[in-house]
């Protein structure tokens, strides 16, 4: 191909010049996962990709009534995903990036056994309420004994996301919350990991391609070998 023939490719794909669902939840599922660190920016970029451009609070809705979850997966980092793939995504990629955290966790000393203890507090404190601040969080996890702020709370958080504890509650004004997974989406049929491979696999090229099998090993966290041992056609 032609690297004008990819640039348009990508561009279509990418539902920058061709329309896509007219509802962000399906704008979202259609990436797989879209990244969302920077959450204004994300749904701006989010109402850019669906077709009638839905306003902001149209957004807020669906990550408000948990339509679209904000958590952790993938990479260390925020992403949007449909709540209906959740799970199977979490269960795909957690273990690579709970691998890129042990640097980290070593050297704010998040061990093993404080994560375990500050679960169980987490799990505790979102079954009394129906969300929470990080910083409420925090507060919580002072009380029985756990002191961890700035970077180790975040560790500690990620980690509750990771093991699908909890993910993004309702916003309250400008903050983040977090809520109980198992509230927010309920459990439905998983797809075992050959199955959630190909599903990844499918979404990444439909939605970014061309790509190659680095480009995306590089967006999904996992291995060039994972990338490679699926019966998915790569179209490029």
């Amino acid at each position: 191909m032609t690297l004008t023939a990819v640039t348009a490719a990508r561009l279509a794909n990418q539902r920058l010049t061709k329309p896509g669902p007219a509802d962000p939840v399906k704008t979202v599922a259609w990436f797989g996962a879209v990244q969302s660190q920077d959450y204004p920016a994300a749904k701006w970029g989010l109402a850019l990709r669906t077709r009638g451009k839905p306003t902001d609070a149209d957004i807020e809705r669906a990550v408000d009534e948990g339509h679209i979850v904000r958590t952790h997966v993938m990479r260390p980092t925020w992403h949007f995903v449909a709540a209906a793939d959740v799970r199977w995504l979490l269960a795909l990629t957690a273990p690579r990036v709970h691998r890129a955290l042990r640097w980290g966790h070593g050297q704010l000393g998040t061990h093993a056994e404080l994560r375990t203890r500050a679960m169980r507090v987490i799990e505790r404190a979102l079954t009394n309420e129906e969300s929470l601040t990080r910083h409420e969080l925090a507060d919580h996890l002072d009380r029985a004994g756990i002191p961890v702020r700035l970077t180790a709370l975040t560790l500690v958080v990620m980690h509750a996301e990771l093991e699908a504890l909890v993910c993004s509650g309702p916003r309250r004004g400008n903050r983040s919350t977090y809520a109980l997974l198992d509230r927010r989406v309920p459990r439905s049929a998983s797809l075992d990991r050959d199955e959630a491979l190909a599903e990844l696999t499918k979404r990444y090229y439909q939605s970014h391609g061309p790509a190659t099998v680095r480009d995306f090993a590089w967006w999904s966290g996992l291995t060039v070998a994972d990338a490679r041992c699926t019966d998915v056609p790569i179209p490029y």
